[in-house]
């Protein structure tokens, strides 16, 4: 946030807040105005499972979890019923270890974050036993850190349980782990500890398993289980492997499922789309039309190519999409536009834009609620609070 701070205070740069292109203005207008536009909107929404019951009652995408416990305005009237004694997590990312995570915490855990008070209340006082986290291939291809698997085993009220049999590799992912990163050769260590681990008979336990797919989300009205089939790995050409389904299949009896398998772009309108691949259609961040160049159009991040890597990552991702702009305006190959502002714009429509200094306001604000209570901040949770602090 420090870095974010430093950039918006050089001069040149601007934040409007409160527009969405799509809503307050559309991409036409923008294109119209600027010289260039570089799209770098991320990946906004979840992939489906694809399979039969996942959108009963009781199955969540994690990012409604995640936002509804991080306070954000849409979704604090989420009717989240956290009575039932085992949840299913499906999902071997970082996100996956989030909610796993978060749904065990104590209150002294919880005391001292900003998650809000609501959340709060309802996951201590929720009624979750066990939370079952499933990954379709194995431990080697789990995609989350050391640190977030780590954290795992340093909870309060919850034991970590992984079956030793888990663990116990094929040829191919044991030669793919022995050229791995660190990150994942740490991970398998992390996991083989937690295999070994007596559980200390904590009120909660979280079990990490994998191989293991859901094919459909069982329950009437709502769920009540999970029928899961057993994956066999097999070598995919590409120096890893892919889950192939065995005949081997259980249910697993629960009352909530959260999926995490990933996330999807969602096109902005007018901007040449790859619904294929969920981004915005592009050549190294140039927009491309039919193959062409769209002049002074850009894109970077998720939206770009798609929903993998991490702050790291998308730096570099940015770095070429910059570059491609500079090498396009030095060879003139720029529209030149001179036809108002943006802010005449949104003001002849009434839209009430917050600029830096107000969210530095609603910021001040939320710092301030959390230092009374020896907490980051007390977030905001509605539109209406929000755009107040922004004014005040």
């Amino acid at each position: 946030s420090r870095a974010f701070e430093k950039i918006a205070a050089r001069s040149g740069f601007r934040f409007l807040g409160n527009v969405e292109v799509g809503r307050d203005v559309t991409h036409e207008e923008l294109d119209a105005l600027y010289d260039a536009v570089i799209y770098a909107v991320g990946s906004q929404t979840d992939r489906r499972l694809g399979i039969p019951g996942e959108d009963l009652p009781g199955s969540w995408a994690a990012t409604e979890l995640v936002a509804w416990y991080n306070g954000h305005p849409d979704y604090q009237q989420l009717e989240l019923d956290l009575s039932h004694e085992r949840a299913v997590v499906i999902g071997n990312g970082n996100v996956a270890l989030d909610v796993a995570r978060m749904l065990v915490l104590t209150q002294g855990e919880l005391a001292p974050t900003d998650t809000t008070d609501s959340a709060i209340a309802a996951i201590v006082g929720c009624g979750i036993r066990e939370i079952v986290v499933l990954g379709r291939r194995g431990p080697v291809q789990a995609a989350w850190t050391s640190t977030e698997l780590a954290e795992l085993g340093e909870l309060e009220g919850a034991d970590v349980a992984v079956d030793p049999t888990e663990l116990e590799l094929d040829p191919e992912s044991a030669a793919e782990l022995a050229g791995a990163s660190n990150v994942v050769q740490r991970n398998v260590e992390i996991l083989r500890e937690y295999s070994l681990r007596p559980p200390a008979g904590k009120p909660r336990r979280i079990v990490l398993r994998f191989r293991t797919s859901p094919v459909a989300i069982l329950g009437e009205e709502r769920v009540e289980g999970v029928e899961v089939v057993r994956n066999h790995l097999e070598p995919d050409g590409r120096g890893s492997v892919r889950a192939v389904p065995t005949e081997e299949r259980e249910v697993i009896s629960c009352g909530l499922v959260f999926r995490s398998v990933g996330y999807r772009g969602i096109g902005v309108p007018g901007v040449p789309f790859d619904e294929a691949n969920g981004v915005i259609a592009n050549v190294g961040g140039r927009v491309v039309d039919d193959g062409e160049a769209v002049p002074g159009i850009y894109c970077a991040g998720w939206i770009k190519r798609g929903p993998t890597g991490v702050i790291g990552t998308n730096k570099k991702d940015a770095t070429e999409t910059v570059a491609l702009l500079l090498e396009d305006a030095r060879a003139g190959r720029l529209p030149h536009r001179d036809g108002g502002t943006l802010d005449e714009l949104l003001d002849a429509r009434g839209v009430e834009v917050v600029l830096y200094d107000g969210w530095e306001r609603i910021d001040a604000v939320e710092r301030g609620q959390g230092q009374a209570q020896g907490r980051p901040r007390v977030k905001l949770c509605s539109w209406d609070e929000l755009l107040a602090a922004a004014r005040s």
